[in-house]
Order: C-alpha cells, then structure tokens, then sequence
C-alpha cells in the first residue's frame, strides 16, 4: 500500500502527506493539528519565531492533537554579500514607505531569532519530528535530536544536497524541485542556479540515497502524489495547497492571488528577503528586480523589509505583500486542511488503483 512504507513508520503518521513548513504565520497551530488529526504531518514553520513562541505554539498544537507533527526551522547562515542596501533599493523601498505612510529608513533592529534558543524549544519540548532548511545541522544538534528520539528531515534542491544531508545523519530527504513556493532550501555554491524540476530531482535521487525521499514543488492534488511515488519518492510535502486552507494563516490577499495565478504568474526573487523565493510577482517585486545586485543578502533584506510587509498587510496592500506559491497555485481548493488530506487521499488511491 502507498500508505504504508518506511515514512509513515518512522513518521508514527497513517498518510505519507506532510504539511510544509510555511514561516511568517501560516502555519498556525490549527493547521498543524489539522493535518495531523486528518492523519497526515502538520509542521509549524518556525524559522521566524523566538524560543517562547516555538514553545507556546508547540503546546497550543498538544493541547488540539495527540498525533505527531513537525517544527521546522531555518539554519543560519553566516552574512556574505551586501549587508547594507544600494542607494536604488534604499530609494525603491523608502518610495514604498512613503506610499504605505510608515517611517522611513528605520533601525535594523534584530536581524534573526536566535537559533539556539529556536533548538532549545524543539528539543526542550521533545516534538515528534524536527525539519529544516537552507543548510545542515550541526553536529552537536543532531545528536541532541537523536538522543530524543526526534526524527530529523533536511532539505535538497540538487542531488548533491541531498547526499551531503544523508551523510549528515538525517533520516529523510525533501527533494524541492524548482517549482516550490516560497524560499529555495538551497545551500551548497551554485545551487540556487540549478533550478531543477521535481520530475528530474525524485528519480535522481531516489536512485542515489539510501534513505527516504519525499517529494515537494508543485504538488497540488491526487495526480501529484501519485506522480511523486512513481518518481520514487515515499512521501509527498504539500505547502501552497495548505497555505489555502480556512485554517491557514495566510492573507486573505495572498490567497485569493494564489488561485487566480496562472502557472506563468510566479517568479524568484530576492526582493523580499535577500534569498531566493517564488511568489505570484507584483509590484515591489518587479521594483526591484533591476537591482538584485545591490539587494543585501538573507537575513538582512528580511528584516530591512519587515516593517513594509507588515504594514502592506494591515493596509491590504498586495502590491507590497510577499505572496509566496508554487507554480500550479492555481490548482488550489479553498477548503478545511481535513476535507483537503480526505480529498488528496481519495484522489491518489484512485490513480493507484488501491481502492
């Protein structure tokens, strides 16, 4: 059965379908626990979140669901590049300030929640499964993870990544292929440029490791999954098809332009955040699409943008949103995260033929 392999057993999940770890409040403890309850693996993206938050989320999700879910978080990355803007992205984004009336060039401030104070949280709270992305995870964290019991999942967007985390001592592999929403998970020199597809990626990597691949760009329905485990893969993590959920934290703006978006509406930029992501393409993006050079990298560009988002948000201003997606948004269904898991479930068992 597709249901049962070597993800779901170690997963302690009755689905292989894992809710992707979505930062910035799109994972609610609501969605998590949703997903989880529906059978599948809920993950709190936490990349943004202090220890205290981690913490309180962690038990807001414990307190909904007795099943096991994820946190996922960001490895930080050490300031190469541009730590401050040029003089055309400072004029770009003080323009944009002006428009939404907040204050222009603001302090910094802090650029990235402490990250040992992130694992502190993961480990302290003892959560099921611990996920991440942009890098490996030291040594000493993965022996900590495994000292809990906590089953450990990087992510890859290259083959080369994906043996570079199985020699790291991760249980599984994300493969994210270039059609992923949100931040590329990439981490080793050139990466980021090898923008490789998911049909490519699975098989690949499937053939190289000798632990679990899950499949992740992209998927949106029953033909996704069902693709994913011919490719190879033993699981499939969905992200945008989550982010359109009632549960979902996402903007209201940010949904609704996903499901209008057509499969060209979606680019990668820097705009945001100094890192490359895929998002539906609006107007600071195509703003400063001229001047990725001068754009200082992840995590500054993150947090020199944070107070525009934030305020693009509360006017309801999409043209200032970052609206990460993947390219088939428009595959999408506004539903619960449990009828969306029912859905993917009776759709994939069709084309399988394991009804």
């Amino acid at each position: 059965m597709w249901t049962g392999n070597e993800v779901t057993s170690k997963l302690g999940i009755k689905l292989p379908i894992i809710q992707a770890g979505m930062a910035g409040g799109t994972t609610t403890p609501q969605l998590v626990a949703a997903v989880s309850q529906a059978g599948g693996l809920g993950t709190l993206g936490a990349g943004y979140m202090s220890g205290e938050q981690i913490r309180t989320a962690i038990r807001a999700i414990r307190e909904l669901t007795d099943k096991p879910f994820g946190v996922n978080l960001f490895i930080p990355e050490e300031e190469t590049g541009k730590t401050v803007p040029g003089e055309a992205v400072r004029q770009i984004m003080n323009e944009t300030r002006r428009r939404l009336g907040i204050p222009e060039d603001p302090e910094l401030g802090k650029v990235a929640e402490p990250f040992e104070e992130q694992m502190a949280a993961v480990l302290e709270e003892r959560v099921p499964v611990f996920s991440f992305t942009f890098g490996l995870l030291d040594k000493r964290w993965m022996a900590a993870c495994k000292q809990r019991g906590i089953v450990v999942i990087g992510t890859a967007t290259t083959v080369r990544e994906g043996v570079a985390l199985e020699a790291s001592g991760v249980d599984m592999v994300v493969a994210q292929g270039s059609e992923a929403g949100g931040h590329r998970g990439s981490f080793l020199p050139d990466s980021p440029d090898n923008l490789v597809g998911l049909m490519a990626l699975v098989p690949q990597m499937a053939d190289r490791l000798s632990i679990p691949v899950i499949a992740a760009g992209g998927i949106m329905d029953g033909r996704g999954i069902a693709a994913a485990f011919m490719l190879g893969a033993q699981a499939a993590q969905l992200g945008t098809a989550f982010l359109l959920t009632e549960e979902s934290g996402a903007h209201r703006l940010h949904k609704q332009a996903v499901l209008s978006a057509s499969d060209e509406a979606t680019v990668l930029t820097t705009a945001f955040s100094g890192k490359a992501a895929r998002g539906v393409t609006n107007e600071f993006m195509q703003l400063l699409a001229p001047y990725t050079e001068e754009i200082p990298a992840y995590p500054v560009q993150n947090a020199l943008t944070r107070d525009i988002r934030q305020a693009a948000s509360k006017q309801e201003r999409s043209e200032f949103l970052s609206m990460w997606a993947g390219q088939a948004g428009a595959l999408g269904r506004a539903m619960s995260a449990e009828e969306l898991v029912r859905k993917l479930v009776e759709e994939t068992e069709e084309l399988l033929g394991k009804r």
